[in-house]
């Protein structure tokens, strides 16, 4: 107990550090005026002239004033810049410039076009730095950090994140700003499988977001449906479909349809991990129509996914594999190769349910060369692993198929997951008992119902 107050204290007293080293707004205008003052050749008294003292000139280039916005007017008239230039640090024309860059890369990144959006960004960002603005400066770092999470360079954005996290901490910030950064970590937290981290970084945002005062009900929407995956995760369906229910409430009443398409989406894979696939059918129904409406394809296609496996579940092979072919289609045209890849990986386990094992093998391989290297997919890793490793079990390829399960077995070891890690142990079980080792069959066969029950003997 000792060891996590002494961490948490030293966390805190790094955090008040880096947060001293980021000069307040007074400070860099007083630099800035210093610096214009000794550029014009101009002495502290030669500035004042005679509407102000050489003494409050100094006060303010030492950053003990703050002054009006008349007075930087005055000051910048004088040094024959732009006003916003030595307020800010940039002028208005050259921020206007760089504001609609970043709002581009932000509407590419939205639209999934990242690679698109880090190019506009990269293009942008020697501009936005050079301005000295810490407000473009987090803007940058949240944006970089959304299309490089997005396209499996996680830890990366995580690393941009902290850093505009601390300079969020400056005055000049909103906690709906500071929300939104934790909100980001999250995410990124989420996809490296770190759960309870992802949920602590949620409820953080979630409570800063609250307290704000401010408008914000799309954040604390985003918020409570990335927080129901983690309750799903943690195979607390309760607690995901309150969470899902609160963000369905306030994306209704914002009239957005993309994100009540979103939370539809989640609150279907909510009733599927719970047996209620009729209505997840018909929630993941209401999400594609949305997304259609919205013309979100990318989306689109992971809908016609999850409704591909529904519909397999509910007996209708045919209509399944016409669904995940869709989406394979609608997915790869969209850039989302990862995404196809799941698409893969579902009919590859819809042709291992109707026997068809040499498919089932070559859709699972293809989806794992896909999924290379994405550690923020290990999820969809394991499944295709599991889908191999059973197709070549059904092939009596034994010990290939053993090999496969362990990579399964420490893909999902790596996942946070009980269940998956029981669906490991279960095939696992089954080839034990192919080899007719019952004794080792039955144990594994234990382990996986312990595992779904949450119990132990």
């Amino acid at each position: 107990m000792k060891y996590e107050v002494d961490y948490t204290s030293r966390c805190m007293t790094n955090q008040v550090r880096n947060t001293r080293r980021i000069a307040d707004p007074a400070t860099r205008l007083g630099e800035r005026l210093r610096q214009l003052r000794m550029s014009a050749g101009m002495t502290q008294t030669d500035l004042a002239g005679e509407r102000f003292s050489k003494e409050y000139v100094s006060q303010i280039e030492r950053g003990k004033t703050r002054p009006t916005r008349e007075t930087v007017e005055w000051l910048a008239a004088r040094l024959g810049v732009d006003a916003d230039f030595l307020q800010k640090g940039v002028s208005t024309d050259e921020r206007s410039r760089i504001e609609t860059k970043l709002a581009r890369a932000e509407a590419l990144a939205e639209a999934w076009h990242n690679a698109e959006a880090i190019e506009h960004i990269e293009d942008v960002k020697t501009a936005a730095l050079a301005t000295g603005s810490p407000e473009i400066e987090v803007r940058l770092l949240s944006v970089e950090a959304i299309a490089r999470q997005a396209v499996g360079e996680v830890r990366e954005a995580i690393d941009l994140l902290l850093k505009a996290r601390t300079i969020a901490e400056s005055p000049g910030f909103s906690d709906v700003e500071r929300a939104d950064i934790l909100f980001r970590l999250g995410i990124c937290r989420y996809k490296l499988s770190s759960i309870a981290t992802a949920v602590a970084l949620f409820d953080q945002s979630l409570e800063l977001a609250e307290r704000s005062g401010l408008p914000c009900d799309l954040l604390r929407s985003k918020v409570l449906n990335w927080r129901s995956r983690c309750r799903r995760r943690q195979r607390d369906y309760e607690a995901a479909r309150e969470d899902v229910e609160r963000a369905l409430e306030l994306a209704e009443g914002l009239e957005d349809r993309r994100m009540t398409a979103h939370v539809y989406f989640q609150a279907s894979l909510i009733a599927e991990r719970e047996g209620h696939w009729v209505l997840a059918r018909s929630y993941a129904e209401r999400a594609k129509a949305l997304y259609e409406e919205v013309e979100d394809e990318a989306d689109v296609g992971r809908l016609l996914n999850n409704l591909g496996g529904l519909n397999f579940l509910l007996g209708k092979p045919e209509a399944a594999v016409t669904h995940l072919k869709d989406a394979f289609k609608v997915l790869i045209d969209a850039g989302r190769d990862d995404e196809a890849a799941t698409a893969v990986s579902s009919l590859a386990q819809v042709q291992l349910g109707q026997g068809d094992l040499q498919t089932a093998e070559e859709q699972a391989r293809h989806a794992l060369t896909l999924l290379d290297g994405r550690e923020d997919r290990l999820d969809e890793i394991g499944n295709a692993q599991l889908v191999l490793g059973r197709s070549l079990l059904e092939q009596g390829r034994l010990d290939e198929a053993e090999g496969v399960f362990g990579e399964a077995e420490g893909t999902f070891a790596k996942f946070e997951s009980a269940s998956h890690k029981a669906a490991v142990w279960i095939a696992k079980g089954d080839l034990a008992a192919r080899r007719g080792d019952d004794s080792n069959a039955a144990r594994l066969y234990r382990r996986a119902a312990e595992t779904l029950q949450d119990f132990r003997f």
